[in-house]
């Protein structure tokens, strides 16, 4: 590898990160505070948040199997996402390099940072062949990204390869593990140690049941972690968000519930679905939702908007002809697709 100074952009190496009110006092317990030009009224919301999310990442170093120091809190994984870029590429110089089809916040955060992205195509299996990914790199790629269970796939790119990308790239490699919980194999997040230039990427939008606090998680060597540290927001986590993610994550239990739920739900629907006379195909998934290739995706997708119920059409995306993204649901929110599509 690459050593991690000569990978970062200069400008962000020699950066002297804003230093907020809280970040400048350490070591004693403090019950008058007078130093944030804040209200002292209306409390507890009066009060910047912890800027560095302490209490949240004790939990979550627990919960994942990480130390404190390895995680990266964000506003969701696309501040980590392009934290990545704004942290490791120079603008119209370097490149990244990216599975295809998959999550499409990579491409666009490359587009509004202004560097090249290469997509570098999957086989008709949605597999990656890490030949075909270190053969797109150069001198000038600082990036590689992998989804895994990849997104609108579902399935599970295979370790090995990816692990043959790790082993021969030399710059930094990103494994987005959003919907890791909803199968059984090991996380990357595991192997930060073993390898210093990885990320991880991960969320409390999915199994977590909490898209709606907007909570990212990057999992990488502290040495990464504090570069991430110096160039986001101040307080890019606000208050609301870590009360409500710590309150989830003293819940484990009833996260394994759901998750268990839904991969029994995700097994009625998929075999439901292959009942149907317009599906022609149903790819294999690791994730909460599966692809399913139809035989007018167009046309189901405009039939089920009338019936109130929204899927995702993803016919325009490589290797997706004609398919719909089923994300799976409750029983009673499955059951009336389920009796949707029987009546078309």
């Amino acid at each position: 590898m690459r050593d991690l100074k000569d990978l970062t952009r200069p400008n962000i190496w020699s950066l002297s990160p804003y230093s907020s009110a809280r970040d400048e006092y350490s070591g004693h317990e403090a019950h008058v505070f007078l130093d944030a030009n804040e209200n002292p009224y209306n409390q507890p919301y009066n009060r910047y948040p912890d800027p560095l999310q302490r209490e949240v990442k004790a939990l979550i170093a627990k919960q994942k199997g990480v130390r404190e120091e390895q995680i990266f809190l964000g506003n969701g994984s696309d501040e980590a996402i392009d934290l990545v870029y704004r942290c490791f590429t120079e603008p119209r110089k370097d490149n990244v390099v990216a599975i295809d089809p998959t999550y499409g916040m990579y491409k666009v955060c490359a587009d509004i940072n202004d560097v090249e992205y290469r997509p570098v195509r999957l086989d008709n299996r949605f597999q990656m062949s890490a030949n075909k990914m270190l053969a797109a790199c150069d001198e000038h790629t600082k990036v590689v990204w992998i989804c895994s269970p990849n997104n609108p796939s579902g399935n599970l790119i295979d370790p090995e390869e990816t692990e043959r990308v790790l082993m021969s790239f030399d710059g930094i490699v990103v494994i987005d593990e959003a919907y890791s919980d909803f199968n059984r194999s090991k996380p990357f997040r595991k192997r930060i140690e073993q390898y210093p230039h990885l990320i991880v990427l991960n969320t409390m939008s999915k199994a977590w049941g909490c898209a709606a606090i907007r909570l990212g998680m990057a999992f990488a060597q502290k040495e990464i972690i504090g570069l991430f540290n110096k160039v986001k927001y101040p307080y890019n986590v606000n208050q609301l968000t870590q009360l409500k993610a710590m309150e989830i994550l003293r819940s484990p239990l009833e996260v394994e519930k759901w998750v268990s739920t839904l991969l029994q739900e995700r097994s009625r629907m998929i075999e439901a679905f292959r009942m149907l006379p317009t599906c022609r195909e149903i790819f294999p998934t690791d994730a909460n939702f599966f692809l399913a290739r139809m035989t007018d995706a167009q046309s189901i997708y405009n039939y089920l908007i009338e019936k109130g119920i929204i899927v995702r059409n993803r016919s325009r995306v490589a290797l997706c002809d004609n398919c719909l993204r089923i994300t799976i649901g409750t029983k009673n929110e499955n059951t009336q697709l389920i009796a949707a599509m029987r009546q078309y």
